[in-house]
């Protein structure tokens, strides 16, 4: 059992409960909702005859998902202290499961669903639950290690474990993007916890330089060399090409990515006003998905997209205020998880969609169209809900 921490401004008074949080929830909720029919409404009339399909769907799954965050936050977070062990096999079982049962879905090219109800449209997304299962089961590992956790042999194993859930993601869901994550968060929750900074901050060096130098190698490599993409056997490959070279590659797989890019560029300081966008009348594929934010700085333009940033890192700033401020080391962790995830999320998604790394396919939280994704995310506010819930200040 995690040991609560020993802080006499901890100890005594009313118990804590961040409203700010559920603030913040909330109103991202809501702007990505609007930013998603603006978005998806012209592309649901064409496709659905029904301008709602997209903002319906998500806006029902929303309130009930943040209707669950506020139970679950009424529950004592120590639960997931026993329980994450099981939620850890659960979701490498559904993984397994969508690699190899009938109840797996594939939706453009790419198998990572899974049908709760064969022959409905309910589907679920392990990869999501994996994320989970990460943030709650790896900070119980590193409270049971204790001082181990300082040693080689401790650290090793917690990359084992977050490495397979990873590795899991990768190969049987066909999900680098949520495998990269899962790992990220498995290596800064080791970075908390391990005493010693020096180690990360190399190996952090060592993987910018290396990620740098093999952008200036390939560049240098291919010149202005076009490769056709029907001669690549790794999509993954032709992704990273598309990224070098965009423009040679706009007729292929650099199509979304530069229709993106004019969204942005065609929007100015202030944007076209809200629903003007033009390149979400089809020339930028499912923009109510990955390349949402793209829409929302043609429309609102770089201020709107600035005020986006701004609200995930009030969201990101409360997170820390808990994870700071939580009653033991369990809490933090899980809550600093959390965090981290958002932050990789956020930042990778713009990342992508300003063409600063190749495409992955991850979502921006609270606004990107997705049930499963807005579910998740839900389920996480309500565990940091909790943690806030056991927060004691005094008067």
């Amino acid at each position: 059992m995690p040991k609560k921490k020993n802080k006499k401004n901890r100890t005594a008074g009313p118990r804590y409960y961040d409203y700010n949080l559920v603030a913040i929830v909330v109103l991202l909720t809501c702007f990505g909702l609007v930013m998603l029919y603006s978005t998806s409404a012209y592309t649901a009339q064409v496709n659905y005859e029904n301008d709602m399909q997209f903002f319906g769907r998500q806006a029902a799954i929303s309130l009930v998902s943040i209707l669950i965050a506020l139970l679950i936050s009424r529950f004592d977070y120590h639960i997931l202290y026993y329980v994450s062990g099981v939620i850890y096999v659960v979701s490498m079982i559904l993984m397994l499961l969508v690699k190899f049962s009938p109840l797996g879905i594939e939706v453009n090219g790419a198998r990572r669903w899974l049908a709760i109800i064969p022959g409905t449209s309910i589907q679920l997304q392990p990869s999501e639950l994996a994320k989970i299962a990460a943030i709650t089961f790896i900070p119980c590992l590193i409270i049971k290690m204790g001082k181990n956790v300082k040693t080689l042999r401790g650290s090793a194993v917690l990359l084992g474990v977050g490495g397979i859930l990873a590795l899991g993601a990768y190969q049987l869901t066909e999900n680098l993007s949520t495998g990269l994550i899962i790992g990220a968060i498995t290596v800064l929750m080791i970075f908390i916890a391990h005493p010693k900074t020096r180690p990360f901050i190399v190996g952090a060096v060592v993987l910018a330089v290396l990620v740098v130098a093999g952008r200036l190698i390939l560049q240098w490599v291919l010149g202005d060399t076009v490769v056709s993409t029907e001669d690549l056997s790794s999509f993954r490959l032709e992704r990273i090409l598309v990224w070098l070279n965009p423009e040679q590659y706009s007729s292929e797989g650099g199509y979304q990515i530069m229709q993106a890019l004019y969204a942005i560029g065609s929007g100015g300081f202030f944007g076209k006003g809200l629903g003007n966008s033009v390149q979400k009348l089809g020339p930028v594929p499912e923009a109510q998905n990955d390349m949402i934010f793209s829409i929302v700085c043609e429309e609102l333009g770089v201020f709107g997209g600035l005020v986006v940033l701004i609200l995930f890192g009030y969201l990101l700033y409360r997170l820390f205020f808990i994870a700071e401020n939580a009653p033991d080391f369990y809490g933090s962790l899980v809550v600093g998880g959390i965090m981290i995830h958002i932050a990789l999320q956020v930042i990778l998604n713009i990342c992508v969609v300003l063409n600063w790394i190749p495409t992955t396919g991850i979502t921006l939280p609270f606004i990107s169209y997705g049930g499963t994704s807005i579910l998740f995310l839900m389920l996480e506010m309500g565990i940091a809900l909790s943690v806030s819930r056991q927060i004691k200040f005094t008067e």
